[in-house]
């Protein structure tokens, strides 16, 4: 009987899968468009009243984005505001998108990567992932390996694309 042979470990390919950045932190949202008066304006009194009165214990160990989604003008001040709150109680924070988040913490979860590991070595960057933003992704671990990189390509190790190559002293 033949012995099967694994082809891709004996290359010394190293294959990385996108999900390994997905952030794991739950990710919630501040919507200031439910402190909006009649939907429209902010009125600061009653802003600053709900800064005091929220929980803002509820946004620990949880990341969070902080956005309107009316189509109103609000002072920068305000995002201030909540953010002020946010420091010390959750971890991360932005004011944006949950995309924007999103790809805080993948550029996050990215920036830990030991490039020891990956000195001088083959890597493939496996595409298919359910992670938000896979080009942002892609385009971040790129960035981080290619310093430390022999080569790098993008699909399965059956069927590749070449991405960047070490060039030879």
């Amino acid at each position: 009987m033949d012995e099967i042979i694994n082809r891709v470990q004996e290359s010394g390919l190293i294959p990385m899968d996108l999900a390994d950045f997905k952030p794991k932190t739950e990710i919630v949202e501040i919507d200031i468009a439910h402190q909006l008066w009649e939907g429209l304006i902010l009125r600061e009194k009653d802003f600053r009243a709900w800064l005091k009165e929220n929980d803002w214990t509820k946004y620990s160990s949880k990341a969070v984005y902080i956005h309107c989604s009316a189509d109103a003008i609000v002072p920068t001040w305000a995002f201030m505001l909540v953010a002020s709150k946010l420091v010390g109680v959750s971890p991360v924070f932005i004011v944006g998108s949950k995309i924007d988040l999103e790809k805080e913490l993948i550029k996050s979860e990215i920036a830990k990567i030991n490039l020891e590991e990956y000195q001088d070595g083959k890597i493939i960057i496996k595409g298919c992932s359910d992670i938000a933003a896979p080009e942002f992704a892609m385009s971040e671990l790129l960035k981080h390996l290619q310093p430390v990189a022999k080569s790098i390509m993008y699909g399965e190790p059956c069927s590749t694309v070449p991405i960047f190559k070490k060039a030879k002293i």
